[in-house]
C-alpha cells in the first residue's frame, strides 16, 4: 500500500493535559487553550498527524461515553482501573461523537487530523451486564457491540466527510485472545470480537489518504497463535494496524509475519510508560528487523501506547513526554530522512 499518506511519526491520541485542566467540561474556555498548546506541540516536535490529546474527555472512551444514551456510571472501578459503565439499554448517538471537535482542529493548523475512538468491541466487552439482559438491557455483548459499531460506523463516514484521513480504533483486549493458550473466553468472543470490530471498519469508499486504523492491545502476549492473528487481520477491513514494538520480543515480529501485504503498520517504537530514553541504535535494529518482514514504505513509528489514557493519570510529565516524541521524529528521520 506504498504511497504518500502513510503518516510516519505518529502517536496514540492521548497526551499529558495541563495541570490545571483537571474536569475539561467545567472551563471550556481553558479547555480550548490547552488543545491550541497541544497543537502546537505536536507541530513542533514534528508530528504528522495531530489530535486534540484528548483532553475533552476523562479516559480514551469518552467520545463515545460522553455522547451516546444507554449507558450508566457505577460507583465501581472495572479490572483495568477504569470507571465502570453499564449499558442498561441499546445506546443510541445524540449527535457527533469526535467530528465537532476534529473540525475546531483543521482550524488550527494544516497538520491532518487525527482522530482516536474506543472500538465498538471493547465497549460491547467491558460493559455488557448478563444481569441487566431481562430488565430492558442488551441480550448480549453481541447485540450491544454491533449497536455500537453502528454508531461508530456512522461517526467515522462523518468525519471522512469532514476530512479527517486518520481514525483509529482502540481495543486492548484483542491481543490477549491471540496468545497460543488463550485465556478463557469474556462476554463477547473472539469471533464475535472481530465481526463487529469488522461492521465499524467497514468503508465501501476511501478517498486518497484515508486510513481506518485498529490498535489491538499495548502489548503483544508471550506466544502469538498465527491462525488467530491472521483471522483477525483478515476479517477486520482495517488499512492500518497500531502494533506495540518495544520489546524486542518474537512475539512482536510474529503479529508483523502475520499481517498482510497490502495493511499499512504503525510499530510503537518508544515505551511510553518510562522516562528512559531508548537507545537510538537497539530501537533502529528492531526496525531492520521489522523491514526484513514488512516493506518499510508501509510503515509509520510512534509511542507504544497513549500518554495518558486517563486524563488524570497520565504515564509521563510533560517533559518526559516531549522528549519520547522528539526521539520517535529523530527514528523517523534515521528511517526515512525527510520524506514525510
Amino acid at each position: 500500500m506504498a504511497d504518500t499518506f502513510n503518516y510516519r511519526i505518529d502517536h496514540h491520541g492521548s497526551l499529558v493535559r495541563p495541570a490545571g485542566l483537571t474536569d475539561p467540561g467545567d472551563d471550556p474556555a481553558a479547555l480550548d487553550d490547552a488543545v491550541r498548546e497541544a497543537v502546537a506541540l505536536q507541530r513542533t516536535v514534528r508530528s504528522t498527524v495531530v489530535t486534540d490529546g484528548g483532553f475533552p474527555y476523562e479516559d480514551f472512551r469518552g467520545a463515545v461515553l460522553a455522547a451516546v444514551s444507554g449507558f450508566r456510571r457505577t460507583g465501581d472501578t472495572g479490572p483495568d482501573g477504569l470507571a465502570r459503565w453499564v449499558a442498561e439499554a441499546l445506546p443510541k448517538a445524540d449527535g457527533p461523537l469526535a467530528a465537532d471537535r476534529a473540525a475546531r482542529l483543521t482550524e488550527l493548523t494544516v497538520i491532518a487530523p487525527k482522530v482516536s475512538l474506543p472500538s465498538p468491541a471493547y465497549l460491547a466487552a467491558t460493559t455488557f451486564d448478563p444481569a441487566l439482559a431481562g430488565s430492558g438491557g442488551p441480550s448480549s455483548a453481541r447485540e450491544l457491540g454491533e449497536a455500537l459499531a453502528e454508531i461508530v460506523h456512522a461517526e467515522i463516514e462523518l468525519l471522512v466527510s469532514r476530512g479527517v484521513r486518520l481514525i483509529q480504533l482502540d481495543n486492548p483486549l484483542l491481543l490477549g485472545q491471540l496468545t497460543a493458550e488463550p485465556a478463557a473466553p469474556g462476554v463477547l468472543a473472539f469471533e464475535d470480537a472481530l465481526a463487529v470490530e469488522a461492521l465499524a471498519a467497514r468503508l465501501d469508499e476511501r478517498p486518497e489518504g484515508v486510513r481506518i486504523g485498529v490498535c489491538p492491545g499495548r502489548r503483544a502476549p508471550d506466544t502469538v497463535d498465527r491462525a488467530r492473528a491472521e483471522r483477525l487481520y483478515g476479517e477486520v477491513p482495517a488499512d492500518r494496524w497500531i502494533l506495540p514494538y518495544d520489546r524486542g520480543t518474537a512475539a512482536e515480529l510474529d503479529l508483523l509475519r502475520a499481517l498482510p501485504e497490502d495493511r499499512d503498520v504503525c510499530l510503537g517504537v518508544v515505551d511510553a510508560t518510562t522516562p528512559e530514553l531508548e537507545e537510538i541504535d537497539t530501537v533502529l535494529a528492531r526496525i531492520d528487523a521489522g523491514a526484513a518482514i514488512k516493506d518499510i514504505e508501509d510503515m509509520a513509528l510512534s509511542p507504544s501506547r497513549g500518554f495518558a489514557d486517563v486524563g488524570a493519570r497520565p504515564l509521563l510529565g510533560a517533559g518526559d513526554q516531549r522528549r519520547k516524541l522528539v526521539l520517535v521524529e529523530t527514528l523517523a528521520r534515521y528511517c526515512w530522512g525527510n520524506e514525510f
